[in-house]
């Protein structure tokens, strides 16, 4: 099992390197760079000045319209690091990643590590929230929905996880703010942010339900959008393994049902809600933490990202890159390690012999 960790764990380094790589000239190809941004705001800077102040002299002598002189493009293409190759520019920032210094953003005058550190317990607290949430419904839901297969009880469920599912989460979210967030009917929750304008004077209780009053709809949110995936992964996971033989035996040894299905079905059963839970959290927070946050106006690590896009504030979208993609690496990792701990007979080790 070592071998097997061990081996990931360096398998990580060229995934990681060829992301960046991908991304990197993907990005830096792509026309609307900072440069391009900084050019154009000093082009209409400088022709708004000019002209104001040049109305009264005759056009020869005003340079407005003319766009920046090369030594000026020169040096914004300097102060974003521009200046060197491409090649030179990719080389310095994995110099800087192996340190995790991921540089200093273009328009925020800060540094990207303490960016995401400031970003990073909004985006946490929601995506976990939300997993908690997830998971506590989902698998009991999954579990009963098996056990009464074909009910009224399961064709109903399925008809609320089938809406569920083929609704957009950020529709749900519109929908949330029309009817409970000041829209055209009730204004029971905040439209937008984390926390009130008079948190610091609260009491602990009074943050603590500030707190939660202003998750309950991004919450509601991600788990209308996200718990009918793992409510069927569970449903039919169970299903299969209550009509395997060992079922069959454990009944007519005369257990009871409940016996049969936590004391034997529950662990094989569950292997592979617990192998997809990597790819769940990587979801819940990669995608579904996105449109959350950017809907609800929450200053996380997907709403920094996003505004870095619509600035091309590259050190930002690649340090957030890195820290999504090493995240999720890691998570993977630790799915295949609890697979192992809750099924002792699943060993890695023919793999690390490799």
């Amino acid at each position: 099992m070592s071998q097997y960790i061990l081996k990931r764990l360096l398998l990580i380094i060229p995934t990681l390197l060829a992301i960046l790589l991908i991304n990197f000239v993907v990005i830096q190809i792509a026309p609307g760079g900072p440069v391009e941004q900084a050019v154009h705001q000093a082009e209409n800077f400088q022709g708004m000045a000019q002209q104001g102040a040049l109305s009264g002299i005759s056009d020869s002598h005003y340079r407005g319209g003319q766009g920046l002189s090369d030594d000026m493009i020169a040096k914004i293409e300097a102060q974003y690091g521009f200046d060197k190759p491409m090649h030179e520019r990719f080389w310095l920032m994995l110099k800087g990643y192996m340190h995790f210094d991921f540089g200093t953003s273009f328009f925020k005058d800060k540094t990207v590590t303490a960016l995401i550190m400031e970003k990073m317990p909004v985006t946490i607290s929601l995506g976990l929230w939300s997993t908690l949430l997830i998971y506590l419904i989902s698998i009991p839901l999954g579990i009963r929905k098996a056990r009464l297969h074909g009910t009224v009880f399961d064709r109903t469920t399925s008809l609320l996880l089938a809406v569920g599912y083929a609704v957009p989460v950020f529709v749900f979210a519109v929908l949330l703010i029309v009817f409970f967030a000041g829209g055209s009917y009730f204004q029971w929750f905040p439209l937008q942010g984390l926390a009130s304008e008079n948190f610091a004077s609260l009491s602990l209780i009074g943050k603590i339900t500030d707190y939660f009053w202003h998750m309950a709809l991004p919450l509601l949110t991600m788990l209308l959008g996200s718990f009918a995936s793992l409510t069927y992964l569970t449903k039919y996971s169970f299903i299969e393994e209550m009509h395997k033989p060992y079922v069959v035996s454990a009944r007519a040894k005369g257990l009871s049902e409940n016996r049969v299905l936590y004391g034997h079905v529950f662990r094989n059963a569950m292997l592979v809600v617990i192998a997809g839970l990597p790819e769940a959290l990587v979801g819940i927070f990669l995608m579904g933490n996105v449109f959350i946050e950017i809907i609800f106006n929450l200053d996380g690590i997907g709403l920094l990202g996003f505004e870095a896009i619509q600035q091309r504030d590259y050190p930002v979208i690649f340090g957030t890159l890195f820290i999504f993609t090493l995240v999720g690496l890691l998570l993977r990792l630790v799915g295949d390690v609890l697979y192992q701990i809750i099924d002792p007979r699943i060993s890695f080790d023919l793999w690390g012999a490799k």
